[in-house]
C-alpha cells in the first residue's frame, strides 16, 4: 500500500512538473513576443506617414504615389502635429512632386503657404475624413514628348461642421529619369470640361 502511495505521489509530482514546464513555456513565448511601445499599430497617423523612407521605399505606381500623397494631405488638414512634424510631412510631400513643380517654390515658401492654407481650412471647421484614389484600371497612361504620363482621380471627403462634401481632383503624374512617378500638377475635376 505504501508502494502505491509512493507511485501515486511520483505521478502527481511528474504531472505538476510537466504542467509547470508547459505553462512556463507559454509564458516565456508570450513575454518574448510582447510588442514594444513603437509597433505600427500604436503609431499616430502622422507618425505612420512620417515613418516611410522614400529613398528606400518609394511608391511603385501612380496609384500608390497618390495614396501616400493623400494620406499626407489628410494628416495636414485633419491631424494634430508639432511644427517639426509639419515640416517633416511637408518635406515628404515635396519628394512626391515633379522637379518642375517643386522648382516653383522653395521649401520655406511651400511650408508657409501650406500652413496658411491649413489655417483657413481649419478655421471653417473642416477636416478630411477620407479619400479614395482611382483604381489601377482607371488610370490613364500615355506617352507625350518622350515622357511617360499618368492621369488619375482622387476623391477627398471633407467634413464641414455636420455636412460631408466630396471633392474630386485630377492628378497628372510624370515618370522621372529614375523611374519614379512624380506629381506634375492637379486640378478640380469637372466632367463637363474634361480635356482630351
Amino acid at each position: 500500500m505504501a508502494r502505491k502511495k509512493e507511485e501515486g505521489l511520483k505521478r502527481t509530482l511528474i504531472l505538476i512538473v510537466l504542467a509547470a514546464v508547459v505553462v512556463g513555456g507559454f509564458a516565456m513565448l508570450a513575454f518574448r513576443n510582447k510588442p514594444d511601445t513603437a509597433t505600427p499599430a500604436m503609431l499616430t497617423p502622422v507618425e505612420e506617414a512620417m515613418a516611410r523612407n522614400l529613398d528606400n521605399n518609394y511608391p511603385a505606381t501612380p496609384k500608390e504615389v497618390l495614396k501616400y500623397y493623400s494620406e499626407l494631405t489628410r494628416c495636414f488638414y485633419s491631424e494634430q502635429y508639432t511644427e517639426e512634424q509639419l515640416r517633416e510631412l511637408a518635406y515628404k510631400s515635396r519628394q512626391l512632386l515633379d522637379d518642375e513643380l517643386r522648382a516653383q517654390q522653395t521649401d520655406e515658401e511651400y511650408v508657409n503657404a501650406l500652413r496658411a492654407d491649413i489655417d483657413i481650412f481649419k478655421s471653417h471647421d473642416r477636416n478630411i475624413s477620407s479619400y479614395s484614389v482611382s483604381s489601377a484600371t482607371d488610370i490613364d497612361y500615355y506617352n507625350y514628348e518622350g515622357s511617360d504620363w499618368a492621369k488619375a482621380l482622387c476623391v477627398f471627403t471633407v467634413r464641414e461642421g455636420h455636412a460631408m462634401i466630396a471633392t474630386q481632383e485630377e492628378f497628372l503624374l510624370r515618370r522621372d529619369t529614375t523611374g519614379h512617378w512624380k506629381i506634375f500638377g492637379w486640378r478640380l475635376y469637372d466632367d463637363d470640361n474634361e480635356v482630351e
